[in-house]
């Protein structure tokens, strides 16, 4: 242990590992602070970059700029009343109120605060789950790690409660993109149509910048919103907030709990977590008639559940090998792009790796909370950048990121195709995250489907002969009953 950890300190002091972590802290920060931006383009940005990187300062990049980006969503969210990410929604609902009283510094000290303890908590969780999980994941066979993946998948469609239709037919457009290319028992190619730049298949990067980054940008060009300028003076005193926040323990604790929790679960993410922290929160407290005018129990409730979630998510995708939403579905490209396989062997054949990045990840609430005391005042003027000029920049950064990955001037093209048809589901409301999640769950699903048929000689009851599997078909089998009996009784009504 103790070994680990001087390896991990170690690690963390090396030039390019402080770099992504101090660059990838501020690089979020300043995205969340830009509303229509988010974390996930910041990230779908800087993934070709992060290929030059070793898998743990790769990594924590990318870490960065998701967890700095749901601390600087609350800069415009409390100064403007515009969320700087989406799930800063709810920290309008007090920060604006607080400002509008002419305490803007007060509102930011506490989403700060906040934020920094339950993202430090999330760390911990990481820290005590993963192993526990990664240990219990040495029992699964592929059957369960197909069950696993399958699990993931029914889990995102139902997080989209008022579109399930629209997700399980993205996801399933998703799973198909999975399987072009070259098959992998046999070597056959499949809908490649005789295009020999298709027999890898699908590029995940130029997908993933393409849904993500480039239908963002057109979005932003063709954007006529105005931006704002505060309505307050932010000064730089951001301390007291950590006191303040001390005294609602319960509100504290019970947020984080809801952060990691739905973190930890496959395709729930930070919006449910929010939203049952905010509610728990207003429903608990002595003055639930402040709510909505500048309570400060709502900025906290709503900044820890958001920040508890980032390392929380980590979980699935490190002790199992299957990312539960989007962001952790980038990372994985990381991980496969230097050969290094996230699942139960990671902790016993890379515990160096796994020490340097619970370590990075513990510094990385400090570094942030550092840029945000020193520079917020700054910070808060991006959010008045010209959101044209951020599209074509968007774009730019795009084209370049797909080109120079595999330096193919298709890879470019397929990222402008999946951007256009991003952009269409975006003006139709229909929503893209499952189309990803298809793309990098579909390879894992269909591999542990083929070894685990294999290795029983044919035998598909293989999945209900193996405890896990069948525990977890079970599971599905009651989300698919429950959402469909569900959905039926609210038609009736």
């Amino acid at each position: 242990m103790l070994d680990n950890l001087s390896i991990a300190f170690e690690q963390v002091m090396q030039v390019t590992l402080l770099t992504a972590l101090v660059g990838g802290s501020l690089l979020g920060v300043i995205i969340g602070a830009i509303p229509g931006i988010g974390a996930g383009v910041g990230i779908a940005i800087l993934l070709p970059l992060t290929f030059s990187l070793d898998p743990l300062s790769g990594l924590t990049l990318l870490m960065g700029v998701y967890a700095g980006a749901w601390y600087g969503g609350a800069i415009p969210a409390i100064l403007i009343n515009t969320p700087g990410t989406a799930v800063a929604v709810l920290t309008t609902y007090d920060g604006y109120p607080m400002t509008q009283k002419g305490q803007p510094q007060r509102a930011l000290s506490i989403a700060y605060s906040s934020s920094f303890f339950g993202g430090t908590l999330s760390v911990i969780a990481l820290v005590v789950a993963a192993p526990i999980l990664a240990e219990f994941a040495k029992r699964f066979g592929a059957a369960d790690l197909a069950m696993a993946a399958a699990t993931a998948m029914v889990l995102v469609i139902i997080a989209h409660r008022e579109a399930k239709l629209a997700a399980a037919a993205m996801l399933g457009l998703g799973l198909f993109f999975s399987t072009v290319g070259l098959e992998g028992a046999y070597g056959s190619p499949r809908f490649t149509f005789g295009q020999t730049w298709l027999m890898g298949g699908v590029p995940l990067t130029a997908a993933i910048l393409g849904l993500y980054a480039m239908s963002q940008a057109f979005v932003l060009i063709i954007s006529d919103k105005k931006t704002r300028l505060p309505d307050q003076e932010v000064g730089r005193n951001f301390f007291g907030g950590f006191s303040e926040v001390l005294r609602y323990p319960r509100t504290l604790l019970r947020s984080s709990g809801f952060g990691i929790g739905m973190g930890i679960l496959p395709g729930v993410g930070e919006f449910l977590a929010q939203f049952f922290a905010y509610s728990a929160a207003r429903r608990t407290s002595r003055t639930p008639e402040l709510f909505g005018k500048g309570a400060p129990e709502g900025i906290i409730a709503s900044e820890t559940a958001n920040n508890s979630v980032p390392a929380a998510a980590l979980v699935p995708l490190l002790a199992l090998g299957i990312p539960g939403e989007v962001l952790t579905a980038m990372m994985l490209v990381v991980f496969t792009v230097h050969n290094v396989d996230p699942g139960p062997t990671l902790f016993t054949e890379n515990p160096e790796f796994i020490s340097g990045l619970y370590l990075s990840l513990f510094l990385m609430n400090f570094v942030i909370v550092a840029i945000l005391l020193v520079g917020t005042k700054w910070i808060a003027l991006v959010a008045r950048i010209n959101q044209k000029i951020l599209g074509v920049t968007i774009l730019a950064l795009v084209m370049v990121g797909t080109y120079t990955t595999n330096y193919r001037l298709t890879d470019p093209l397929i990222a402008v195709g999946f951007g256009l048809f991003g952009f269409a589901l975006r003006r139709a409301n229909i929503p893209s995250v499952p189309i990803i999640l298809g793309l990098v769950l579909g390879p894992i699903f269909e591999t542990r489907v083929r070894q685990a048929i294999g290795s029983a000689g044919g035998d598909a009851m293989v999945f209900l002969e193996r405890p896990i599997s069948a525990v977890l078909l079970t599971v599905i089998v009651i989300l698919v009953s429950t959402s469909v009996i569900g959905a039926w009784r609210q038609r009736r009504q």
